[in-house]
């Protein structure tokens, strides 16, 4: 029997007849077992061909066997209930609030530096603290437009946030892509389910990127901002903009002129009022960041700073996002909006401290140890699956550097089954919804789940030969 909980079974089991289906799966699961193999196999190379033909691809930097590649997508479904669904959108809303409240109040009062709950050189010694933030105020005091925030679940079935994404989160477009190959592949699938749809996302990003131009703009224009067609994301910035009927743009494409920003057209320049950027905040502007970068625009920041301009997310964002700030985000709900957290934290233990320093150092092969500027999988030590060697070696960046690093429990994470070489077998997943934040904070009844194709491997991201899933929502 599985020591983890799976999605589908209550026993563990992915798919025998001997298997007690879970309520809200059983109607996909007595389809599924009335499909041939043959089938299966038929629908999922007609994905991959589709999938490759539209140009739903990932780059892997550093990747010296090609810059392209397909990440894998999975027929079976991760489904969800309503309920469950509820509690995990009061629970992500409350915790974007906060963070955005946070934000803020770094940038400015500093109240929750002054009643000791954060330390201030957690603030500004961290390497996406931006003192140029420092007193300029943004429209609605929205900072994190967007987030990707990271769910598991462990234990008997609880979430947790494993992480808050809010600099530049990427991963929406697989989400929608999964949905669309989903419906052509299986209709009738739609026909017998109440799926809640995610097709409408475009129109709310749009709708909430309109929402926060700036004061006196009646009629904005969105432009989607890209470092160029060699970023990995890059399928995902110019699918976008095309969804929201924007023009995707790079730097080169914008210029500053009598403290405002414009576009260049072939009808002359056109003034831009809000930018969805999807580059870090030091490729900016290169007369305040690098002046190296030859991705942003010169004199952004000052047009920025006069509030003549919205860049979602804003610059200096990515202070909420880092792991050594992610234990704090419960003690911000407190702080902030008086109330208890919802979601959970997985327990951490911050190395910069002694006692957890001495922690982590004795249990290395039990724990998860994190970079806390690391993303994408990179960086970071699952003590279970490394060996020996590997261990020490990172036992030795821990001595050196411990304020770089954070540790947590390994979850045994829950499971999806999934298709894979030898037939049906759990494979571990997570979820990241996407938050909307501007007049009001929305969301879509769903998100990204990534599954980690390895047997017995954590490691969901697609950088690492992680999957993805169709999410399934089921509408009362």
């Amino acid at each position: 029997m599985a020591k983890f909980f799976n999605e589908m079974t209550a026993d563990g089991l992915a798919h025998t007849a001997s298997a007690e289906v879970r309520e809200h799966y059983r109607e996909f699961c007595g389809w599924l077992q009335r499909q041939s193999a043959e089938t299966i196999e038929r629908k999922r190379a007609e994905a991959d061909l589709t999938f490759r033909r539209v140009g739903i691809t990932f780059a892997v930097y550093g990747d010296d066997a090609g810059t392209e590649r397909l990440i894998p997508f999975d027929t079976i479904p991760r489904i969800i209930p309503a309920a469950e669904w509820k509690q995990l959108q009061t629970g992500l809303v409350q915790r974007v609030k906060a963070l955005n409240m946070f934000i803020h109040d770094i940038y400015h009062d500093q109240n929750i530096i002054k009643a000791g709950i954060i330390p201030a050189e957690q603030i500004y010694k961290n390497a996406q603290y931006r003192p140029e933030m420092q007193g300029i105020n943004v429209v609605s005091d929205i900072y994190a437009h967007i987030a990707g925030v990271d769910i598991v679940r462990a234990g008997q079935g609880e979430f947790y946030v494993l992480e808050d994404n809010l600099r530049v989160p990427s991963g929406v477009s697989y989400m929608l892509e999964d949905r669309k190959m989903m419906m052509r592949l299986f209709p009738e699938l739609f026909a017998r389910n109440k799926i809640a749809p995610v097709d409408h996302y475009p129109d709310m990003l749009l709708d909430n990127l309109r929402s926060v131009a700036p004061m006196g703009i009646n009629d904005p224009t969105v432009v989607v901002m890209t470092p160029g067609m060699y970023n990995s994301a890059y399928f995902e910035h110019a699918f976008l903009a095309q969804q929201m009927g924007v023009e995707l743009v790079e730097g080169k494409d914008l210029f500053v002129s009598d403290n405002t920003v414009f576009m260049r057209t072939t009808r002359g320049p056109k003034r831009v009022d809000v930018i969805y950027r999807r580059l870090d905040d030091d490729f900016l502007d290169p007369l305040a960041f690098r002046p190296d970068s030859s991705l942003g625009v010169p004199g952004l920041l000052s047009v920025y700073r006069a509030g003549r301009v919205t860049l979602a997310n804003a610059i200096g964002t990515g202070v909420a996002d880092d792991k050594s700030i992610y234990p704090y985000v419960p003690d911000m709900i407190k702080f902030y909006l008086s109330e208890e957290p919802v979601l959970n934290n997985v327990p951490t233990y911050q190395c910069r401290r002694k006692e957890d320093l001495a922690y982590t150092l004795a249990n290395l092969p039990d724990l998860v140890v994190k970079e806390v500027h690391g993303a994408g999988g990179y960086g970071m030590l699952v003590g279970p699956a490394s060996t020996k060697a590997q261990i020490e070696d990172f036992r030795q960046r821990l001595i050196a550097k411990p304020d770089g690093y954070i540790a947590q429990p390994t979850l045994a994470l829950s499971a999806c089954p999934t298709y894979v070489e030898n037939g049906i077998a759990p494979r571990h997943i997570d979820l990241r919804p996407f938050v909307l934040s501007g007049k009001t904070i929305s969301m879509v009844p769903g998100g990204l789940t990534r599954v980690a194709l390895q047997e017995g491997s954590l490691v969901v991201n697609s950088s690492q030969g992680g999957g993805t899933k169709d999410t399934w929502i089921l509408e009362k």
